[in-house]
């Protein structure tokens, strides 16, 4: 088990960071807004859980260790895999899926891009009671952690790392715009989605 990986950033990609760790470059698959507190050359620390197949050894790296925890205990539930799963973290913190499972919520479940009705009830099923309470705001980033980015450059690096190209991205943002700024709080979960609705119809 490798809990963590330390050392510089060598190279980053739209869902991979290389972290050089004792001469050995580490590829790290880390959602959009991890990647995007990360900065070439510079120092980093992520928090890492190995999932192992049959064919393939893959490292997935989160902020901290309780990213990381929330990723292992989604795996859990049936029909979730490690993609999923960090798609999830991709579109809530830690803390917003207590939230959701702690109130039921199956419409902040549905935000994310590969969970429909009937995958979010039994995610609220098998969780319940597992996840926990909300450990309080700003409570699962560590000392130090970058102050999170703005709606449109998370929307942005979401669409990066869902395999979407720049152009397409930049067109998805301006077209969720102005839902965005009619809210007084965006919600990147809700506006990611609204932003592969509109990308699916021009294709």
């Amino acid at each position: 088990m490798i809990a963590f990986v330390s050392g510089p950033v060598a190279a980053l990609a739209p869902d991979t960071a290389v972290i050089e760790v004792g001469g050995v470059g580490m590829a790290v698959q880390c959602a959009p807004g991890t990647l995007a507190a990360l900065r070439v050359g510079q120092p980093a620390r992520l928090a890492t859980s190995l999932v192992v197949r049959e064919d393939s050894l893959t490292l997935y790296g989160f902020a901290d260790d309780d990213e990381r925890q929330v990723f292992e205990l989604l795996q859990t539930v049936s029909g979730v895999g490690p993609r999923l799963a960090q798609t999830m973290l991709a579109v809530h913190s830690p803390d917003a899926l207590r939230a959701a499972v702690a109130a039921g919520d199956e419409k902040a479940l549905t935000a994310v891009p590969g969970i429909g009705k009937k995958g979010a009830q039994r995610l609220l099923l098998e969780l319940k009671d597992r996840l926990g309470a909300p450990v309080g705001p700003g409570a699962s980033r560590g000392p130090g952690s970058p102050v999170s980015p703005s709606w449109h450059e998370q929307l942005h690096a979401a669409l990066l790392g869902l395999g979407y190209a720049p152009r397409e991205a930049d067109e998805a943002v301006a077209a969720v715009t102005p839902q965005a700024e009619a809210a007084a709080q965006p919600n990147v979960g809700s506006l990611l989605r609204a932003a592969l609705q509109t990308l699916n119809r021009t294709r």
